[in-house]
């Protein structure tokens, strides 16, 4: 029978019954035609909890083609050859019976010769990774073989191939950058052709390759994969944002698409694949309100089956984004119950950070509290990577300071002076530079002189307060030197966009804290937030600005 007639029926038919009935009707059939019999065997057979009905190995067609490939493996075409390997292995056949070890002697003995092509290499690749696993010392030998071969001519699949057994060799320390340049520009002009899994696995490749040179390929496989957001699978979605993740990328357009799927899908996706989502939101300073929402009623209705840092990852940004959902009430409900049944369960730093995401929006765990400030806690703390870090201290003292100050009914242990710091160094504290600068200008030509206010102060409450104005008891400006006579302090934060959302007027948690203890230490806090100077064109419209927010009544 001619070939392609051949494959035309061979395709139309959807069991094995089907498939050992039409192959006892031929004659003859060349190894191209047996090989794709056993790949239409292996589609139709086998699915995610493998081989449907094991007695089908003891159908006598199948045993035939099976006779031909173990006695006859030096008489196979190449495609012939490798295709039936990749079909059997897909069966589940015996690694260890001579039919396998025929077939992967003669593709061996024929690599070794140089006689496949780019695509034959590609299949041989596929079937070693599948039956030996990065240990296999011939995928060093194929990707030597590769960088003879004409890229140009590859198609997507073959590309895919070779970032996969690249991924292997090169953890393995071989050095194959010149072989990466060629395939990753050749890649970059096939972007629009590849599907969505072949899209994420060549992201996944390109980070597991350190390729953070590749930008153009990077940014254009990224945007091409957000018109796919719909369609991933959870472990396809989960490779994009860990891509993005890694190579820094944000798209608005991508966080759109997120916007659609996440709210309706929230109670099919992996746990896993949510914590991704709220991972990539929270490290990109992302405040989607439909994500957020979202997440907070899958997370009242799924937290009993969520691990430990399943649970941090969902509840931890929003306090980091400084967002309460509409469901706020019932979400910290359900999570002050998880707690209650899985304290223990969690480590120690994942606890920790949990419990301070939920001061940052005034959600207080003042039953947790005790076993925070507890020596023994402590000492796991301590014992745990990354141990007693400074920003683990910070977030003990500011744990303490918000206790002090928001919960004077709180009679449990206090947090012991030596896990005290003096200073918070929280990542977004420092000032915009510019918009520092400016404000410091436009107040200079406000209070004419420079000692009537004072920039990064430091006080006795951890806090770093942009800039401090005195004022005696009438509301005179006092130079910033003088320490009696003082009846009122005035703290300006000069909020740039580093302290907000992206794209947002919504103040992070750690500065909405810093804010609301300044407030209760007894100053007046006045913010100077980016978005309400950057038309002020100059010094004397920023000194007119000034002056109505700090002295709005004079």
């Amino acid at each position: 029978m001619d070939e392609q007639l051949f494959f035309k029926k061979l395709n139309n038919l959807c069991t094995s019954k089907e498939i050992f009935d039409f192959l006892s009707s031929l004659e003859v059939m060349s190894d191209t035609m047996a090989s794709g019999a056993l790949q239409r065997i292996s589609e139709v057979e086998v699915d995610d909890n493998g081989l449907k009905n094991p007695g089908l190995l003891e159908n006598e067609v199948f045993r035939a083609l099976c006779f031909q490939f173990e006695f006859e493996s030096a008489k196979l075409s190449n495609t012939g050859l490798l295709n039936g390997l990749q079909a059997l292995i897909k069966l589940r056949i015996d690694p260890q019976s001579t039919l396998m070890a025929n077939l992967l002697s003669e593709s061996k003995e024929r690599l070794g010769k140089g006689q496949l092509t780019a695509e034959n290499l590609c299949a041989l690749g596929e079937s070693l990774l599948e039956l030996e696993g990065p240990s296999c010392a011939t995928l060093e030998q194929i990707v030597t073989h590769m960088q003879g071969k004409d890229i140009e001519r590859w198609n997507p699949r073959e590309i895919v191939m070779v970032y996969k057994i690249l991924q292997v060799t090169v953890r393995k320390g071989k050095q194959c950058q010149n072989l990466l340049n060629r395939l990753n520009s050749v890649t970059l002009r096939r972007v629009s052709q590849l599907s969505p899994h072949y899209a994420t696995v060549i992201l996944n490749s390109l980070m597991v390759l350190h390729q953070t040179r590749a930008v153009p390929l990077v940014t254009a496989l990224c945007k091409h994969s957000v018109k796919h957001v719909p369609y991933f699978t959870d472990y396809e979605l989960v490779n994009v944002l860990e891509a993005f993740l890694y190579f820094g990328h944000r798209d608005q357009i991508f966080t759109k698409a997120l916007e659609t799927r996440v709210p309706k899908s929230i109670l099919t996706l992996h746990p896993q694949t949510v914590s991704k989502v709220m991972q990539y939101c929270c490290k990109k300073m992302i405040l989607s309100k439909p994500i957020f929402d979202a997440v907070a009623e899958g997370f009242i209705s799924d937290a009993d089956r969520l691990t430990t840092d399943q649970i941090a990852a969902y509840i931890i940004p929003f306090g980091t984004l400084n967002y309460l959902p509409p469901s706020a009430s019932s979400l910290f409900r359900k999570l002050e119950s998880v707690l209650h049944t899985r304290l223990s369960h969690f480590q120690p730093h994942t606890l920790l950070n949990l419990l301070h995401s939920c001061v940052l929006i005034q959600r207080y765990p003042i039953n947790f509290l005790p076993k925070i400030f507890s020596p023994y806690f402590l000492q796991k703390l301590q014992a745990q990577p990354p141990g007693l870090t400074r920003v683990v201290t910070s977030q003990l003292t500011q744990l303490f300071l918000t206790v002090t100050l928001e919960c004077p009914f709180y009679e449990g242990p206090k947090l012991l002076s030596k896990y005290q710091v003096k200073a918070f160094p929280t990542p977004h504290s420092s000032p915009d530079i510019h918009l520092f600068k400016r404000v410091k200008t436009g107040l200079l030509y406000l209070l004419k002189k420079r000692i009537y206010f004072a920039s990064e102060v430091s006080t006795p409450y951890f806090y770093l307060i942009d800039i401090e104005i005195k004022l005696d008891e009438e509301g005179f400006v006092l130079p910033v030197a003088q320490l009696e006579e003082v009846h009122r302090r005035i703290a300006l934060c000069v909020d740039g966009q580093n302290r907000f959302c992206a794209n947002s007027h919504n103040l992070l948690g750690e500065e909405a804290i810093k804010q609301r203890h300044l407030q209760l230490l007894g100053y007046e806090v006045v913010q100077i937030p980016f978005f309400e100077t950057e038309s002020l064109q100059n010094s004397r419209k920023m000194a007119e600005y000034l002056r109505k927010k700090i002295f709005p009544h004079t």
